[in-house]
């Protein structure tokens, strides 16, 4: 059955192979990302009813327009993927920018909310719907040189955990740590090892089906992609 999936962060990495993945498996993506080239290619690769849009989630104001034009467009979403997020280069936390360590949070806890914000609300009206907010390992645990992102991730954890608490049959929120899987955003982490780690076409043959098949009983729960 098709569904509509919301994704953020679709320009590259996980949101950009779940987003090809959905889409060949017949869902109606509507999907944003900041870097305004990979929109265009891939509104070019997946016209209408397929939406994409050149967004900074940071900024709620932009995300309550991208949120009226996807209803408008797709109707309100089935699924919700916060997938977009950033990490800061490895260092001790004292040595972190302070430009640097906002930018993380900005993106990975407050964008998340602002998608929940102004996208839950026609997800109630319509009766259903699943929200995945993507955690992490280090949002279950902890390593030295990465303390803003650690943070970020058990903020998303707590804030999916109370989320979950406030919705209603029929609506469910969950944290999903995606794995560990060889990404540009791994390499920042661990260099040339990060090859070493699950190759992200593989990972969507195994995320996208799990991801789909999350139900409203699945309401609070601590989620991983099996691997």
């Amino acid at each position: 059955m098709s569904q509509h999936i919301v994704i953020t962060g679709v320009s590259r990495g996980l949101g950009r192979a779940m987003t090809e993945t959905f889409i060949a498996a017949g869902h109606r993506v509507s999907g944003c990302a900041r870097n305004a080239d990979a929109i265009a290619a891939l509104s070019t690769m997946y016209p209408a009813p397929h939406l994409f849009t050149s967004l900074d989630i940071r900024d709620d104001v932009s995300v309550s327009q991208w949120c009226q034009q996807v209803i408008r467009q797709n109707g309100p979403p089935d699924l919700i993927i916060n997938n977009a997020g950033l990490i800061n280069a490895p260092a001790p936390l004292w040595e972190v920018p302070a430009p640097e360590c906002q930018a993380v949070i900005a993106v990975n806890i407050n964008g998340t909310i602002n998608l929940i914000r102004h996208f839950v609300s026609p997800m109630l009206k319509q009766g259903r719907g699943i929200i995945v907010n993507f955690s992490s390992g280090w949002g279950r645990s902890t390593s030295p040189g990465v303390a803003p992102y650690c943070a970020t991730k058990w903020a998303v954890e707590g804030l999916t955990q109370a989320l979950a608490q406030e919705l209603p049959d029929g609506l469910a929120a969950v944290a999903l740590n995606p794995g560990v899987i060889h990404t540009e955003m791994l390499e920042t982490c661990f260099g040339d090892a990060a090859a070493d780690h699950t190759p992200l076409q593989a990972w969507t043959q195994v995320a996208v089906p799990f991801i789909i098949g999350i139900r409203p009983q699945d309401n609070g729960r601590q989620l991983s992609v099996p691997g």
